[in-house]
């Protein structure tokens, strides 16, 4: 009888555990509702000042914004807007350079964006371009719960 009752309990334990795991992992999975997108937007013909542009930025939100990016509250891409898919993004944020662009989106649809059009008069100063971007994403996130 104690042998039955004690394999009752292991199995009702493991069952509680598992089912916490698996609660705990779904949670995880959830994205949040109001997220932060920074997107770089560049064309096939990459400069140098073009790519320290894309590589200054991803440098500021991967370094500055860990727990966002974890948590999924901030994501980054680098998206070719010459590729047949990202032709929109021109007309979209009437882009006609490369360009960073904060966009808030709520439940799948964009909210509100800015460009962040300093960036080119930033180009040959990282650690500006990286404190400017850095205080511009900052700003975005406090509107996210």
């Amino acid at each position: 009888m104690k042998k039955i009752l004690l394999a009752v309990l292991a199995a009702v334990a493991v069952i509680s555990i598992g089912s916490q795991a698996f609660a705990a992992a779904e949670a995880k999975t959830e994205a949040p509702s109001t997220k932060i997108i920074v997107y770089y937007f560049h064309g096939s013909f990459r400069c140098y000042t073009c790519t320290n542009m894309e590589k200054y930025s991803r440098e500021a939100v991967e370094t500055n914004f860990k727990k966002e990016l974890a948590s999924g509250k901030l994501d980054f891409k680098a998206v070719n807007v010459e590729d047949r898919d990202n032709e929109h993004f021109v007309d979209d944020y009437k882009l006609y350079t490369k360009s960073l662009i904060l966009s808030m989106v709520k439940d799948g649809k964009e909210i509100k964006s800015k460009n962040l059009d300093k960036i080119w008069q930033l180009a040959r100063n990282k650690k500006k371009f990286i404190s400017y971007a850095t205080g511009e994403v900052t700003a975005f996130l406090k509107d996210v719960q």
